[in-house]
């Protein structure tokens, strides 16, 4: 077993309650999934954290439409978001709801604490409302005079609040990010905040308001809640044990700081100067890193109901798979620019990366290991009798070029996965499949077979191709995880345990016990599509 790399904390940002999660949402749990799955293959000890952010104005007016409690809304919301996030075989270790009676037990602590500390005053607020961002914006903010984030419509509100001192601290953040440089990732994220908002200085920050009821109430004056900062971004501690009263958990000793907030890259702001401004407030130690991935987008826009062109994963799922949906999110995104998803693309990649490159090759393994053998696969060590050099002075020793590129897939994956080009570290075990399907046109087997004489290098070629599937299913385990234990499940039918390495073993080749039987009844893993769902 790969030995116990300590404590690794990662989280999500929490799922807004005002609707169904779309594709682009579930790209974020997905990443976060495959990071974690990957990190305990690794040796780590994972806590993996996600869930739901479930106050605002902005829930209490769509529950009062729909003719609901603002409490059954989000229950039902937020069953559904867990739906999706389960339906995407998410392995997280806990699902924090904002509405979670210890949740909002401790925000009320947190609040008072920053209050009796005077880090919190009571004031006023006047300025240009979104209520949909639930922010306020200076009329300088505006783009046209309009919500700089989300581009709607914002009204002039003045109201008591609450505020937050921000700027006692940005000097010591600006120090923090600046001898941090993996703080922020990716680097030109880093850059936007700096320059954008802490050198050109902070403003205080609204931390409570009165014109809606739907929140957590600031215990000391009730006729305020508290503002989606606090309660949404403490979550990360809370749902971990973490006590303002200095009796947090020996779960939150183990655990904090994070080793990764994974979030999108329109709240960047918010979990890279308000929240580390917070635990600078609470004497508590900053997350390792905030990595703010890109966005998936339809076609050429960003997804969005007013515009009708949002994709959700479960229909999706119903039409090409889990794993086919887990594999497309996480390859077509690039590490720092947006990526781009059509059905066009999701056909296209189903039918030559799933169908073909891998689905194809355990299919031919399993038939020809079934045809020539009778489903047993032995390792005879009888190599190649035409190793040499061709005529451009390539080796000709197919076994030996194999093995390599299979034993060298497991460092060059962890390699991208340090720094969270999972596209990349996918693109690797993918290489590991491409070389196994050429494997197969260098060797021939089919040719083989017609000589006696060349059972042994038969059986030899067979072996090898069983083996290095084995090794690249396993590698592969973390982003696709259902597909690794179906192949697994058909080399080694009696026992699929056996086809499972440890992570240490995974830069091996040859342990495949010889004699073992693969399945004689192979299933396909990916089916051909051949319609555009469009225009089914």
């Amino acid at each position: 077993m790969p030995q116990n790399k300590g404590p690794f904390y990662i989280t999500t940002a929490i799922a807004y309650t005002s609707g169904k999660p779309h594709i682009g949402n579930t790209y974020e749990i997905v990443l976060a999934d495959s990071i974690a799955r990957f990190r305990r293959q690794e040796g780590y000890d994972v806590f993996f954290q996600t869930g739901t952010d479930e106050h605002g104005q902005k829930i209490e007016l769509k529950a009062e439409e729909a003719g609901i409690t603002p409490k059954e809304f989000v229950d039902n919301t937020s069953t559904e978001i867990k739906r999706i996030w389960d339906l995407m075989n998410t392995s997280y270790d806990k699902f924090i709801r904002t509405t979670d009676e210890p949740h909002e037990k401790q925000v009320q602590k947190i609040f008072k604490k920053l209050y009796d500390k005077g880090d919190i005053y009571k004031g006023h607020y006047e300025g240009m409302y979104c209520t949909p961002c639930e922010s306020f914006f200076t009329a300088s903010q505006l783009v046209d005079g309009k919500c700089p984030d989300c581009g709607r419509e914002v009204s002039p509100a003045k109201e008591e609040a609450y505020f937050f001192k921000m700027s006692k601290y940005a000097d010591r953040l600006i120090k923090h990010i600046e001898e941090h440089p993996e703080f922020i990732q990716p680097e030109s994220r880093k850059n936007e905040m700096m320059n954008n908002f802490l050198k050109a200085g902070l403003q205080d920050l609204c931390v409570s308001r009165t014109t809606f009821s739907w929140g957590i109430p600031v215990d000391f004056d009730p006729k305020h809640v508290v503002y989606v900062w606090i309660d949404a971004l403490t979550n990360y501690i809370t749902g971990i044990g973490y006590d303002a009263d200095g009796n947090s958990t020996e779960q939150f000793d183990k655990f904090w700081p994070a080793s990764l907030h994974l979030i999108g890259k329109d709240i960047l702001r918010f979990h890279t100067i308000y929240w580390p401004i917070m635990l600078m407030a609470l004497d508590l130690p900053l997350p390792k890193q905030v990595f703010g991935h890109p966005w998936l987008l339809q076609g050429d826009g960003k997804m969005s109901k007013s515009k009708g062109n949002v994709i959700y994963a479960d229909d999706l799922v119903d039409l090409f798979g889990v794993d086919a949906v887990r594999y497309f999110v996480l390859h077509e995104m690039p590490f720092e620019n947006d990526g781009v998803i059509t059905w066009e693309l999701l056909v296209e990649r189903m039918n030559s990366d799933l169908a073909n490159t891998l689905g194809n090759l355990v299919n031919r393994t399993i038939a020809m290991s079934n045809k020539y053998f009778g489903g047993v696969v032995t390792k005879t060590g009888a190599g190649s009798e035409a190793a040499g050099v061709d005529e451009n002075g390539a080796s000709l020793d197919f076994d030996a070029d194999l093995k390599s590129v299979v034993t060298e897939t497991k460092a060059k994956t962890v390699e991208k996965m340090k720094t969270l080009h999972v596209a990349d570290a996918m693109t690797e075990i993918f290489s590991l499949f491409k070389r196994c399907n050429k494997y197969i046109d260098e060797t021939m087997p089919w040719a083989l077979a017609k000589d006696e004489a060349l059972q042994d290098r038969l059986a030899e070629v067979l072996y090898n191709l069983v083996e290095g599937i084995t090794v690249g299913a396993n590698l592969l385990k973390a982003f696709m995880p259902e597909t690794t234990d179906k192949i697994l499940a058909q080399l080694y039918p009696e026992n699929p345990k056996a086809g499972e390495r440890d992570f240490d073993e995974l830069d091996k080749f040859g342990l495949r016990e010889s004699g073992l039987k693969v399945t004689d009844a192979p299933e396909i893993l990916f089916a051909r599509l051949d319609i555009n769902p469009c225009q089914s």
